[in-house]
């Protein structure tokens, strides 16, 4: 079997979000809301859980943390951008790009933390 050069990204979702995800048959993301022009995968672990904890749990009670495989090769045309501390790395993904970066995703999106109010 082939293996697949792959890049480990991070993206942190509400219930509705994961809803959606869980519908896919966890292989996609949900289209973004017209007021959303981009998606944003985060770089690493940390910054997603910090986006959920400080973000998603107070805005909407719960949120978890995902974690999922991308093509390195596809991610080479996306700029990583810095939107704060050293750990704050995101890569923006124009909305219209988002069905075929799905395409691109390799294996199940995953949940891997999920955090409450009570955290």
């Amino acid at each position: 079997m082939e293996q697949h050069n792959t890049i480990t990204l991070y993206r942190p979702v509400n219930q509705v979000e994961l809803d959606l995800i869980e519908q896919s048959g966890w292989k996609k993301f949900p289209p973004r809301l017209p007021e959303q022009p981009i998606f944003y995968p985060v770089m690493n672990e940390a910054y997603a859980i910090q986006i959920t904890r400080e973000w998603n749990v107070p805005a909407y009670g719960i949120g978890y943390v995902t974690a999922f495989e991308v093509e390195k090769d596809y991610l080479q045309q996306f700029k990583i951008e810095n939107v704060g501390a050293e750990m704050h790395h995101e890569l923006w993904v124009p909305a219209e790009e988002l069905a075929t970066f799905n395409s691109k995703i390799i294996g199940p999106i995953q949940v891997i933390q999920t955090y409450t109010e009570n955290d």
